[in-house]
């Protein structure tokens, strides 16, 4: 069996990662690459014209979480010095997880029954902010998840090898001033290989990357069964 097919295995229903009052009907799809040409009027640097942007797409089509993201070629990451390179092929703007847009402070939930691996604030302009990542082993079968963009008081007393369970509430989404200069919302990652990196993995990677990074952090829509 490969890894996706586990994936989508491990539950029949719909897996739950945000917002636990919010129904699934409730969730509409967002497009934030370079091919959609409503962005261009948008100011790049400015994490305020983001959060403008995304909760009029929410307003107008009277949702309450947008979502998407997974391979998604953005070019919100030339912003910033973290993701460039002088080289087209090297610059690191190909997105890994999903995103799911939604209010400051909204729950953010363990995806499945686990521990915490481990924890951070990443501070790098662009970057996660605080973020969580939960170890699972399920089935004999080991991967992780990540969970990027949180509020600090999400990371506060937070220590390693804690136990988790599904749905249990593990952080809250952070603003703008926390969680890497984004309007708010949580990246969600599945990994396979941490590659023993702690409290931090690559959520874009770069054109020459990308055959490895597809491999090792699949489709969460696997899991989330979200579309």
């Amino acid at each position: 069996m490969d890894f996706n097919t586990f994936l989508f295995r491990l539950s029949n229903a719909p897996v739950k990662v945000i917002a636990p009052s919010v129904d699934f009907s409730d969730y509409v799809s967002i497009d934030l690459s370079t091919d959609n040409k409503t962005l261009k009027d948008i100011d790049a640097n400015c994490s305020n014209s983001w959060i403008v942007y995304i909760n009029q797409y929410l307003q107008d089509r009277k949702k309450s979480i947008a979502f998407g993201g997974y391979l998604e070629l953005r070019s919100i990451y030339n912003r910033s010095n973290y993701f460039n390179s002088k080289s087209a092929s090297e610059a690191r703007n190909i997105h890994l997880g999903m995103d799911l847009w939604c209010a400051t402070e909204t729950p953010v939930l363990a995806a499945f029954d686990g521990v915490v691996h481990s924890f951070k604030n990443n501070t790098n302009h662009g970057d996660y902010g605080p973020t969580i990542i939960l170890k699972h082993c399920i089935d004999s079968v080991t991967f992780y998840t990540l969970y990027g963009h949180l509020s600090r008081s999400s990371i506060k007393t937070l220590s390693k090898n804690r136990q988790v369970v599904k749905e249990q509430t593990i952080g809250w989404l952070g603003s703008s001033e926390v969680n890497g200069d984004y309007a708010p919302h949580l990246h969600f990652q599945i990994i396979i290989d941490m590659e023993n990196k702690t409290g931090d993995y690559p959520g874009v990677c770069s054109l020459n990357t990308l055959e490895f990074y597809t491999k090792n952090c699949p489709d969460p829509n696997w899991l989330l069964k979200i579309y």
